[in-house]
């Protein structure tokens, strides 16, 4: 028995080294186009992660392990996404003195527009987003402003800036996992879950995507209501807001948790929190113009999209045209009704529980949303480590599919490599929701 437990714990490391390898393959190597490197390499770090995180090894290690894949990242060119440019766009704007949010890309390179260092057309030809107005909340639009300033004339310059705070978040996060893991009771092992999973490495680190800072944010939230910090809790969730909109969606549960009294207090620090985040950039006026950009998202965006994907069929069978405009807020609509009425009903009495149904807010806000890029799981997995739930873990394995569609341009999805992804998803999580259910049949029965 000791010779075989041996010869797992060199099995756990020598793929905690070939790991190593395979990431730095797929930072400096591995172009969006190039779908079947990128897919076998993700497979191998996929299997490997399965491994390590279900072995136990030693959790310092692990940690130690899965900040070095990240650093491997550190002065690497985005490979997967360019939504990077924009924070440099975004940052120099800010550096010059100017509000992101009052004008799009293209009013910066029309004939006599204003002369910003930095802002030249070879810049504005890479924007994914030349025809609209900046979306990123305050404290995002802070560290590209960060980038900008320490690296006022390289873009590899302010990518390596805004990677280090990324990976900084993500020790902040992994480390309160670890806390979180520890106060409930549960297995250290499972912060592996999210620490060593490779679509968090890749997307979060590797093609800078800010769920990292807003995921840091949540977890800090989550761990301050342990020590019933309501103000603190409330301060890091306005922190969490700040860098993406998306927690807004889990105000209804906290006010379940918390109680009226209570949620005044983490609402009125919440909101303090927020004013002095959003004062310095946004007016009425341009709190419009970011909103028109958050509306484009449900009225043309689709990507990766399930159930959306299945109506958006139906509707071109019936009207013979894409009926995105009505299908995404509709959607959007269901969604809040559905996490208004879910928190109306359930008890919240744990830390624990309440993470669970924050992740059941996403889970269904993305299973209904028009797009669903690869990242917007990472949130979901962080929850989700706490429960005894892994469809997250099975989702964030097959997300890489979506990436077949770059091997075309312009790019085009397809749709029986998504329809398999949440196929597999959604047999996964009705698995996991028949058992949990059968548990809880069988405990109350024991009581």
């Amino acid at each position: 028995m000791k010779h075989l437990l041996t010869k797992s714990r060199i099995a756990a490391y020598t793929l905690l080294v070939l790991s190593a390898g395979v990431y730095f393959l797929l930072a400096y190597k591995t172009p969006r186009t190039d779908f079947t490197q990128l897919l076998l390499l993700y497979t191998f770090a996929f299997a490997a992660y399965l491994y390590v995180a279900n072995y136990k090894l030693n959790i310092w290690h692990s940690i130690a392990a899965a900040m070095v894949f990240r650093l491997i990242f550190i002065v690497a060119e985005p490979a997967l996404s360019d939504d990077y440019f924009r924070f440099i766009w975004d940052g120099r704007l800010l550096a010059a003195g100017i509000n992101p949010y009052a004008h799009i890309p293209t009013y910066f390179i029309q004939p006599g527009a204003l002369q910003v260092a930095g802002i030249t057309t070879e810049v504005y030809k890479q924007l994914n987003s030349q025809q609209y107005f900046s979306v990123y909340p305050p404290v995002s639009q802070g560290v590209f402003w960060l980038a900008a300033k320490l690296s006022p004339e390289s873009i590899m310059g302010s990518v390596v800036v805004i990677r280090f705070v990324l990976i900084l978040a993500e020790l902040g996060s992994i480390l309160l996992l670890l806390r979180l893991l520890r106060k409930m009771g549960l297995p250290e092992k499972h912060l592996l879950l999210y620490a060593l999973n490779p679509l968090v490495i890749i997307e979060l680190t590797g093609n800078l995507h800010f769920e990292a800072l807003m995921i840091f944010f949540v977890l800090l939230a989550l761990h301050q209501l342990f020590y019933q910090r309501i103000l603190v809790s409330g301060v890091a969730i306005g922190m969490a807001v700040g860098t993406k909109l998306l927690p807004l969606m889990f105000l209804p549960f906290l006010l379940r948790k918390l109680g009226s009294l209570r949620f005044i207090v983490f609402t009125a620090a919440m909101g303090v929190t927020l004013f002095f985040l959003f004062y310095p950039l946004v007016t009425y006026e341009q709190l419009i113009n970011m909103w028109q950009s958050v509306d484009l998202y449900f009225h043309r965006f689709e990507f990766n999209a399930s159930i959306y994907y299945l109506l958006r069929w139906i509707g071109f069978k019936l009207t013979g045209y894409n009926q995105i405009a009505v299908l995404g807020p509709v959607l959007s609509m269901i969604t809040m009704i559905a996490i208004f009425s879910l928190a109306s009903v359930k008890r919240l009495g744990s830390v624990r529980r309440l993470a669970g149904y924050m992740a059941v807010a996403l889970t269904l806000y993305f299973f209904l949303a028009t797009t669903v890029h690869p990242w917007y799981i990472c949130t979901i997995l962080a929850l989700t480590v706490v429960s005894r739930f892994r469809y997250a873990v099975v989702w964030s394995g097959l997300a890489i599919l979506t990436y077949a569609a770059y091997r075309h341009t312009p790019y085009r999805e397809d749709l029986s490599l998504v329809s398999l992804e949440y196929a597999l998803v959604f047999l996964w999580l009705a698995v996991e929701l028949y058992l949990y259910r059968q548990r809880r049949k069988h405990a109350n029965l024991k009581e």
